[in-house]
């Protein structure tokens, strides 16, 4: 018997992914534009208009810190102790219904903030705030 002259190609077995990622990009895509319409229900409802708190009427602390860590209680500059006891004071002679608010600039640590309010918390205040500023299309 006579030996062939060119030897067959090897079998190539592997499988095709082609359709595979054709399948799964159109179930991908179906899913993206169904998946809106399934989250928002039918039912109708009113939902509660929300309006931003103006200047409240209460009494009231401002607690300001810069960001050279300067704290100034309402028009005075004092230390963390005497803000301390400046808010105890208040509290004592106002009740619990006092309202603190903590007037930070955007560029102090969190850390710095969070301890002012663990401070007041500590001298007896129940009602905290954060001061925060309105954009500029909302006022």
């Amino acid at each position: 018997m006579r030996k062939p002259l060119v030897e067959p190609a090897p079998t190539v077995s592997r499988i095709n992914v082609t359709p595979i990622i054709d399948v799964a990009l159109v179930l991908v895509i179906i899913l993206l534009i169904t998946a809106p319409m399934i989250a928002v229900t039918d039912t109708q409802i009113a939902l509660p208009a929300a309006k931003t708190r103006s200047v409240e009427s209460d009494a009231r602390i401002n607690v300001t810190i810069g960001l050279d860590g300067v704290i100034a209680v309402d028009d005075k500059d004092v230390s963390r102790g005497e803000m301390f006891g400046m808010i105890a004071r208040r509290i004592d002679t106002e009740g619990t219904k006092l309202l603190i608010v903590i007037r930070a600039d955007e560029g102090v640590a969190y850390d710095a903030v969070q301890e002012l309010l663990k401070d007041a918390r500590n001298a007896g205040a129940r009602r905290l705030a954060i001061a925060t500023r309105q954009p500029e299309g909302k006022r």
